[in-house]
């Protein structure tokens, strides 16, 4: 059986190693087999079954980078017949814009990137609620405001309220609620997880939440969208 590949976009920016070796785990799990390579090749992005976009640091860095690349056609390419699975700013990329340095993002999924404004905020316990978010948070499955789960087939036998590691100081807004697949609780509810169609993204980093990470990357090699 000739073997699914699932491309890692190397475009300078993203945590690629750990992303990369986070899929070749929760492949191994699995029967069908599949092939992760990271890549700076607009061919192989084209050619690829399954695609990842990582994303790490300043949003006006990540898009001028993957500009700057050749890779945007490619990825758009994919972005429009393939499953498309978008980490941390990866994911923000997907919306039509963020604060972040005024930037201009992909458009694939109607929406806002909003910086985090929680000064004089507290938790519970009384301590300052401080930005960016860095550590281990819970993700709730469906939209904000969802009184009930609304399980995205990515979520199949992940608890709803699993805890994921988070790192940012910006969030998604999509247009459309239903857009909004995950939702965390940080100085109020906010998105963590987006999708449409044949797209998915988390703000939090799977490659860095242990096995409840594994299993969405499991998810996200068995899903037909």
């Amino acid at each position: 059986m000739k073997p699914q590949t699932v491309a890692v976009v190397d475009y300078g920016m993203g945590n690629l190693r750990s992303v990369a070796q986070a899929l070749r785990a929760a492949a191994r799990t699995l029967e069908a087999p599949f092939e992760v390579v990271v890549t700076d090749s607009a061919q192989v992005l084209r050619e690829a079954d399954r695609v990842v976009l990582p994303g790490q640091g300043a949003m006006p860095d990540c898009m001028a980078e993957l500009e700057r690349s050749g890779l945007l056609p490619a990825l758009q390419h994919a972005a429009a017949h393939k499953p498309l699975f978008g980490v941390c700013v990866g994911m923000q990329m997907l919306l039509d814009h963020s604060e972040e340095g005024d930037t201009p993002c992909l458009g694939l999924i109607p929406g806002q990137v909003r910086r985090f404004r929680l000064d004089g905020q507290k938790h519970p316990d009384g301590s300052r609620i401080k930005v960016p978010q860095m550590g281990w948070n819970q993700v709730w499955q469906g939209p904000v405001g969802a009184a009930q789960p609304h399980p995205h087939p990515l979520w199949h036998g992940i608890p709803d309220g699993s805890h994921y590691y988070f790192v940012h100081s910006f969030y998604a807004q999509p247009a459309d609620p239903a857009h909004g697949v995950g939702r965390t609780d940080y100085g109020g509810p906010f998105v963590s997880a987006l999708a449409r169609d044949n797209l998915f993204g988390t703000q939090f980093h799977p490659e860095k939440s242990a096995d409840q990470g594994l299993a969405l990357y499991r998810n996200f090699l068995r899903w037909v969208p």
